[in-house]
């Protein structure tokens, strides 16, 4: 398909880093461009820019300065990152031992961070209990006497209890984790959760201190939260009442929603924080409650719309009715395609193209037939080998769900920011791959 336009223009970068300019044909990001990193530093590269998720965690403190943020460790982790967020006072939510470890190295503070999992193990409340971990959250009745036993003699563990509660929100059915379908949590329907309340409250070593709920990811409405809090603020009566213990405490969790395409929707943090606060109030002023401390979780939010990742072309194939524009990158790079269709905006880099556009399928380097990274970009018909692309909003759940698959090793992250560019996390080589392998 030939569309009527030529793209000797550069385009909207509404989905870009606010940082992103073009200067003559470079597109610059952090003041660095992004030709430049690719020559250096090779591709593919994943690119962090530093102002625009320090910008993003202000933002949020701002939005919400009376509430605790926590950022979601497994949207991407490093130890700048976790620097910047220290800096800029936010918490951390970790989901195992490594990312706890991680950040106890980079000297993140432990009373800041929240320990979350469905199926954590023996190792990962061993460290957080040595670490010092700030909370908690008990996902399930098993953990009740497995996290008591290994709290220390003497001590007592502050934990939230996470609750199911029935509500649908997310960008595709594999990342809703709010209804009852799902092995997060435990059920506000059935009465599980009231149970493992109960359970936790006769537990000395185990103080409660709140509720917590995620209902998903890549959720850009406002309503689904405040029905969970709706919810959740008539749980916190009922164990008043039950119980005669006021919960000081209440997390919804993250999974805020970002645009990856011009013209997308994103989750307007604003909003979402002014209206949650409203419905909590009204909530506990209407049961005689307390107003509980809020706290959320954004990973994606904060993180992704700050990156970018670059690629080379290395062949251009057209079979059949389609054009194949093949990368040196793919599913181990960014396998979020491949799970959950989602669709992002390439661009031709590092020198202007008059050619028209056409509608051709991105696919990446490796041995499966569903290794699509965009099965619709319109790109310059004169793409060729060579060429580099670029994807914006490639900061979140790239990396830190990449693999090695055909043994090609993760990319690298570079940091920009004031036209200078740093390594922060380093190519995995053959050899680091080569080195694990010790059986002959």
């Amino acid at each position: 398909m030939i569309t009527e336009q030529p793209v000797a223009r550069h385009g909207d970068l509404s989905v870009w880093p606010d940082s992103a300019r073009y200067e003559e044909a470079s597109l610059m990001v952090g003041g660095v461009g992004l030709t430049e990193i690719a020559e250096h530093y090779g591709t593919p590269t994943y690119v962090l820019d530093e102002a625009e998720v320090r910008g993003r965690a202000r933002a949020y403190r701002e939005a919400l300065p009376d509430a605790d943020v926590y950022y979601a460790a497994k949207a991407f982790l490093c130890r700048a990152l976790l620097r910047w967020l220290d800096e800029e006072r936010l918490g951390l939510d970790v989901c195992s031992a490594g990312e706890l470890e991680l950040a106890v190295v980079a000297g993140f503070p432990t009373e800041r961070m929240i320990l979350h999992g469905n199926a954590k193990s023996p190792d990962d409340l061993r460290a957080a209990l040595r670490l010092g971990v700030g909370r908690i959250v008990i996902d399930n009745a098993a953990e009740i006497p497995r996290l008591a036993t290994h709290v220390p003699t003497g001590a007592r563990q502050k934990v939230l209890v996470r609750v199911v509660p029935g509500v649908a929100a997310g960008s595709h059915e594999k990342v809703r984790t709010g209804t009852d379908d799902q092995q997060f949590g435990m059920s506000l329907a059935d009465g599980s959760v009231q149970h493992a309340i109960g359970r936790v409250l006769a537990q000395p070593e185990l103080e409660l201190i709140g509720l917590h709920c995620h209902l998903g990811s890549q959720i850009t409405s406002v309503k689904p939260y405040l029905l969970a809090v709706r919810r959740l603020v008539g749980l916190l009566a009922r164990v008043r009442d039950r119980h005669g213990v006021t919960l000081p405490e209440l997390n919804v969790g993250g999974g805020h929603g970002v645009a990856y395409r011009t013209g997308d929707e994103a989750l307007d943090r604003v909003a979402l924080a002014r209206r949650i606060r409203e419905e909590l109030r009204a909530g506990c002023a209407a049961n005689g409650l307390a107003v509980p401390r809020l706290a959320v979780e954004p990973g994606r939010a904060i993180v992704g719309p700050a990156g970018v990742v670059i690629y080379r072309v290395l062949s251009v194939k057209r079979t059949g009715s389609r054009t194949f524009v093949a990368v040196d990158g793919g599913m181990s790079d960014n396998p979020r395609p491949a799970l959950y269709g989602v669709r992002y905006e390439p661009r031709l880099i590092g020198r202007r193209s008059t050619a028209r556009e056409r509608l051709v399928t991105v696919v990446g380097r490796h041995c499966e037939a569903g290794d699509v990274l965009v099965p619709e970009a319109p790109l310059p018909c004169d793409i060729r080998p060579g060429d580099l692309l670029a994807m914006p909003v490639a900061g979140a759940y790239h990396l830190s769900m990449a693999a090695s698959y055909n043994l090609i090793g993760r990319p690298p992250v570079v940091a920009v920011a004031g036209g200078h560019a740093r390594l922060l996390v380093r190519r995995e080589s053959l050899a680091d791959l080569r080195h694990r392998d010790i059986g002959l």
